[in-house]
């Protein structure tokens, strides 16, 4: 009887996300009104080439948003995947300049995957916790990106490829790229055994060893996916830039926590969808475009950012509140 109730729970955790439809409709009203407010005020907001730079500088915190949400789902956060970036693209970039382009993003992709197991491993195995571990990899990492790159930028004329060539539909790789994962990460949430387990592990961590499963080793594949999705963030961003910074994707991190937050996933784990990541990494685009099209200053832009992230923590702890009080 113990297992069947057990079961139960486990299943109720895995139908969480349908809750989610009403906020998802209320975050696309408030994405139109932003458009609305954006094209009336700017002519210049409405052009193709407007949108495709807004979902050029989306790309980046969206491929690291994807395997993010996964992580929040299953209770856990990767407050690392900036200082990861930077460290990455550093990596690829001295690799590339001193032998060739295929050997540094090898390298790249090869320390992203070190660096989720690192974090995954330390997690899962030594029982210390996700936000702990990843702000102490997030200062190792950057004080290393300083090290290995000598203080100093990078030129990777290189990698440019990657940063300005339009493949297809005259859309940027980096926003193919950021698609195609999201049509990925939305397949295994919604059809995956993998998917569901992580709704399981983070609506009832005890449920889910009872009905068996391994949660450790899911957990370690999500961190792993991070580090993966970074050392893709750090290449775009190096070939988007020319060039390697040791203080490249400084603050990415605010950005990915803001956007999956903002999307609708629990701070304490067991609800969120990637479509509702999308959404909120849309809104954030959208409010940084047509802040600059304004001319706003920059240090009010990150006023708005700081803002918006406080605003989507809120909601999260009244819309626990509310569930506590349904139940």
């Amino acid at each position: 009887m113990k297992t069947k109730s057990t079961a139960v729970k486990a299943g109720d955790a895995e139908k969480k996300p349908g809750r989610s439809v009403p906020e998802l409709a209320a975050l696309g009203l408030f994405l139109i009104a932003l458009i609305v407010y954006f094209s009336l005020a700017t002519e210049y907001f409405l052009g193709v080439e407007n949108w495709i730079n807004i979902l050029s500088a989306v790309s980046v915190a969206g491929i690291i948003a994807v395997p993010g949400t996964m992580l929040l789902i299953a209770a856990q956060v990767d407050l690392s995947v900036g200082s990861a970036a930077a460290f990455t693209g550093t990596i690829a970039g001295l690799y590339i300049n001193s032998s060739s382009v295929g050997l540094g993003i090898f390298y790249a992709i090869l320390m992203g995957i070190v660096i989720g197991l690192v974090n995954g491993l330390l997690i899962t195995k030594f029982q210390v916790n996700s936000l702990i571990t990843t702000l102490g990899t997030l200062a190792i990492l950057r004080g290393l990106s300083y090290i290995i790159g000598g203080g100093q930028t990078v030129m990777v004329p290189k990698l440019s490829y990657l940063g300005l060539a339009r493949p297809f539909l005259n859309l940027p790789l980096a926003v193919i790229v950021f698609v195609v994962i999201c049509i990925a990460g939305v397949f295994v949430m919604k059809y995956t055994t993998f998917g569901r387990s992580l709704y399981v592990i983070g609506a009832n961590p005890a449920a889910a060893r009872l009905v068996g499963i391994r949660t450790p080793r899911v957990v370690l594949i999500c961190f792993v996916l991070s580090g993966v999705s970074t050392a893709f963030a750090g290449l775009i961003l190096t070939s988007q830039l020319t060039a390697a910074s040791p203080m490249a994707a400084n603050g990415l991190e605010l950005s990915v926590i803001t956007a999956i937050v903002l999307g609708g996933a629990s701070l304490n784990g067991g609800r969120g969808t990637i479509s509702g990541t999308i959404l909120g990494l849309l809104i954030i685009g959208v409010l940084n475009n047509g802040l600059v099209l304004l001319n706003v200053d920059t240090f009010w832009q990150q006023v708005a950012r700081g803002t918006l992230l406080i605003i989507a923590v809120s909601f999260d702890q009244l819309r626990e509140r509310w569930g506590i009080k349904r139940g």
